[in-house]
This record gives C-alpha cells, structure tokens and sequence, in this order.
C-alpha cells in the first residue's frame, strides 16, 4: 500500500500478505503491516515525465526506509516507467507477464514464503450512480452494482489472481480499441463476466489528506500541492465557430474567463464584439486538427506573446485556471510537457496514448516547438485532433502526462465517491445540464486573486 506521509505508523492497519500493491507515484506508504514484508510486490504508477519519475524514486526510498524501521528484508519496488518502453504499459494489463515474471522470482528465492491460494482484488470501491457514456453504459439496469477501484488509494492483487491474470494476458492478446478510464476497465477484465472475483473493500486504502483527523486509520492518504505559476505564463486558446458565438461562448464569459490574463478565441468567422480570430481553417463537424495545428502554429509565432504554457480548450469546457496554475507549479516547462486526461488507442497492440481534447490540453512551449519541427501534420483538416497529436507525439518518443483532475465528460458521468477527493480542474460538455451551475459549484474558488497563497490552503490534489 503507499499513501503520503513520510515516517508516520499508526496502531490501526490492514493485514495483507502475498499481494502485489499498485499505488500512484505521488503517494507515500504511511502505515505498512503485514505478517512478511516479502510477501509484497509494490508497482508504483510512475509516468515518463522528470516530475512523475522523480516522486517515484522518492516514494520508493521511503518505502525502503520504512522496512528497516520494521527491521524485515526490504520488499520488491517496481516503478512502472523503467520496466519496458511499451507506450501502453501505463494500462496495466498489458504489464501483468512482466510483473509476474518479476515477482515469481521473488518467491522462488524465498522458500519460506506460503502462498495464499485465493483470487483477491482489493482497493477502495467506486461505482456508478448512472449508466455514462464513459464506462460505456456498462451496468445501465443498475449501474451501482459493480464496483471498480479508485487508483487514488492504491489498489492489490494476490499472487494467484496475478498469476492467472498473466497468463491469460500473455496467451489471449488484449483487442480493446480505446483506453478511457483504466479502473473501470481494470476492474472489468478481472471481473471476466463474473467469472472472476469482485472487488473487494479495504477500509484503510483511503484517500483523506494528508494531515486530516479522519486518516488516522489509513494506509494512504493524499498530498497538497506547491505555489502556483503565474497567470501570465499561460495562454490560453479557445476552439469555436460561428453557430456557437451566442451559445457557448457566453457561458465562458460568465464563468472562467475572467481568470486568463491571456486569452483568444479562434474561430471559422471573425466577431469583433466577443472577439474571435478566424484562422483561415473552415469549421468541420468532426475533428478539428486543421484548427487546432494552426493554433499551435500562432502560438510560436510573433503574434501572441510568448509564454511558457499553451492551454487549448473547446467552447463548450469548464475549466479553473487558478487550480491549473497550482498544478503546473510541479512541471518544468523548458521540458516537452504534454498534459491532460490521458485516453488510449490500441494498447494493447502498440498503439498510442493521447490527451483527450474536451478535458482540456496543456502544452509546454518546448513541447509545442518539437511538435512543429517534426513532419507530422493533419491528414485531414477534419481528422481528430487529440489523437493525431497522440500519434505526433507517438512517434516523436514524447510522453503524455496524465492527470485525473480533467474531466473529458460531466461531473454525473462520474463517481462521486471519486469526485469528493478532488479538487476538478475540468469538465466538459453542456448536454443536459446548466454550465455557469456546474462551474460554480465544481470549479469555482471565492476570492481565488486576493487570496496571498492562492488555493495553496485549500486544495487537494492528484497528480
């Protein structure tokens, strides 16, 4: 299990044994007991980003510290990034074989070791309040019977369910096309149709912050992140056309506009009272990749001013720039950073990770720069532009950086036990719904500018 909070025990744990943990990379174990510490395997969710990776080492030696505090021999931990260059391995599934392998020889070399013969899968149970479109209307008679883990909290399983999970990865190929909300589809492939065991609930896997009262029982809690950058270091693009100047654009003036010190909208027809800048790109009624690699193209050019990061976002995204300013404070800009909601296409057959573009796409300059220099372009002006720019950057060995503070959908698409952690950079979509109610109850802080700190004192984050 691994939580923030370095060097703290509590007398109140779970008792777990040949497990393998799997726990994002900016977490820390705070409460670890178990009757053989060699009866754990921890996978730390690391990404190939320096801010990601180096989290990870840190969550790696304090988890190594806390064994000689228990004076046992140290577990085995796997940061997920270093263990292949397969750009679908941050899914998971498709690294059980090589977990596996790692951890069999683990256990051969420790013949004291018994194993556990049941199929466990233990986490912090989510689930649906409504069939929504991003579990696929999966359950839609009773969307809250299944129950899937919030990563958030760590999640585990037994050596034996690995064991069949490998193999059956290994032997049956995964042919899934899209890669949405990996814990959802975690959970179902195990599921297996009900031919696998459910998810089991584990109290102490939490994700309370760091200092709360209420975490005094658990295993994992979450950490607070640092100063925000400055609104001035980001420019901000936003995508729409002529038939949504009256419509949506309003709904971004009465809402989030006001917090973006650099700011244009760029459109299929110039409208000198919002005001729009038509890019010379015609409106298409699928993808916009045409519009958006023109925006890329204004935005290294000498006529917007020139700042370290690049937001694009549609028309119809409900965003909070200040809480996107605290969470950039952990990347280096001068690095090709590429950050969002983190989709995949066909990873399981090497295929390739992308932004999804309705959460909002976050760029570093340096990032749009090696992006431009390199011959990949639209093949269509009407092609999608998130995933040609998942291929771009596919091809270009550029990572791309997940965050689940981006919301591709609405707030009821998703959990609300996952929500009631977060602080939500984003949402998407007005279908069904009241935008400015939505932004003011998910996304808006009181007074954010006059606050001396910003949101430093009131928010908790996953990164």
């Amino acid at each position: 299990m691994c939580c923030v909070g370095v060097g703290r025990y509590f007398t109140s744990c779970a008792v777990f044994s040949n497990l393998m943990c799997v726990c994002l990379s900016d977490l820390f174990l705070c409460c670890l007991c178990v009757a053989d510490l060699r009866e754990i395997v921890f996978v730390i969710q690391s990404q190939s980003n320096s801010f990601h990776m180096s989290w990870a080492e840190r969550q790696r030696a304090d988890l190594l510290q806390q064994t000689q505090s228990l004076t046992q021999t140290p577990p085995p931990v796997l940061l997920l990034h270093s263990l292949t260059d397969n750009e679908g391995d941050w899914s998971i599934l498709p690294l059980l074989p090589d977990v596996w392998r790692v951890t069999s020889y683990v256990y051969h070399d420790a013949d004291d070791v018994t194993f556990i013969p049941q199929e466990w899968f233990l986490g912090k149970p989510l689930h649906d309040e409504e069939s929504t479109i991003i579990h696929h209307y999966a359950f839609a008679e009773n969307p809250s019977i299944f129950k899937y883990p919030d990563f958030s909290a760590a999640w585990a399983l037994s050596i034996p369910l690995l064991d069949r999970l490998a193999n059956k990865v290994r032997d049956d190929p995964l042919k899934s096309d899209f890669t949405i909300d990996l814990k959802h589809e975690v959970a179902l492939y195990i599921w297996e149709n009900g031919h696998g065991p459910r998810l089991t609930a584990v109290p102490e896997l939490c994700t309370e912050p760091e200092h709360s009262p209420t975490a005094q029982h658990c295993a994992t809690t979450l950490r607070r992140p640092g100063e925000p950058v400055k609104k001035e270091d980001i420019f901000v693009a936003v995508k729409t056309c002529k038939k949504f100047h009256s419509e949506r654009v309003p709904v971004v003036k009465k809402t989030w506009e006001r917090e973006a010190s650099l700011l244009e909208y760029y459109s299929d027809h110039t409208d000198p009272s919002i005001p729009t800048i038509d890019l010379g790109v015609p409106n298409t009624e699928r993808g916009h990749c045409g519009k958006t690699f023109a925006i890329l193209e204004r935005y290294i050019s000498d006529a917007v001013p020139k700042t370290s990061w690049l937001l694009v976002v549609d028309d119809d995204t409900l965003i909070s720039l200040p809480r996107l300013q605290m969470l950039l404070s952990c990347y280096n800009p001068s690095e090709p950073v590429c950050l969002g909601e983190r989709y995949g296409y066909g990873l399981g057959q090497g295929g390739y990770s992308y932004i999804t573009g309705g959460g909002g796409m976050v760029f570093s300059r340096a990032a749009v720069v090696r992006l431009l220099a390199s011959d990949c372009k639209c093949y269509r002006d009407d092609a999608p532009d998130d995933m040609v720019l998942g291929m771009c950057l596919n091809a270009l060995g550029l990572p791309v950086t997940h965050s689940s503070l981006f919301h591709q959908a609405r707030p009821e698409d998703y959990s609300r036990d996952f929500l009631a952690h977060q602080v939500p950079i984003s949402f998407h979509k007005h279908w069904n719904i009241d935008p400015v109610a939505v932004f003011n109850r998910w996304l808006k802080d009181e007074s954010v500018s006059t606050r001396p700190h910003g949101l430093n004192k009131s928010t908790k984050e996953e990164l």
